[in-house]
């Protein structure tokens, strides 16, 4: 099994937390936090929400892939990347709003993903 280094994530502005998730089965197969974030939970809850867009995508056959999802909070951007290179897995991170810079962050997982070894 191979395992993942979420470190280079970190240098996002306003960087709180990452995970990598199997989108299927909700498992958290990487996470990174600097504030106590129960990324097992958000791992689930975000592989929900991806599996639910998905199917409201398919249902109006808009005939595109996911990029991203992002969810506003007051404080907090939540970012979900399902990854290009394997549509089963997806990046979950959350940046502060105020000290992050939205364009950059997705930017950033876009780059981060050619990192990834999955063999």
């Amino acid at each position: 099994m191979a395992t993942f280094s979420l470190d280079s994530l970190r240098g996002i502005d306003g960087y709180i937390a990452s995970a990598l998730v199997d989108a299927d089965s909700g498992m958290l197969m990487a996470g990174d936090s600097n504030a106590g974030i129960d990324l097992d939970l958000a791992a689930a809850g975000n592989a929900e929400v991806v599996r639910a867009k998905r199917r409201v995508a398919e249902a109006l056959k808009l005939g595109e892939a996911i990029e991203d999802i992002l969810i506003s909070l007051e404080r907090q951007y939540h970012l979900i990347r399902p990854l290009e290179s394997n549509k089963n897995v997806f990046l979950y991170v959350i940046i502060d709003r105020q000290r992050s810079n939205l364009a950059m962050a997705r930017h950033h997982l876009k780059g981060f993903e050619k990192s990834l070894d999955f063999s």
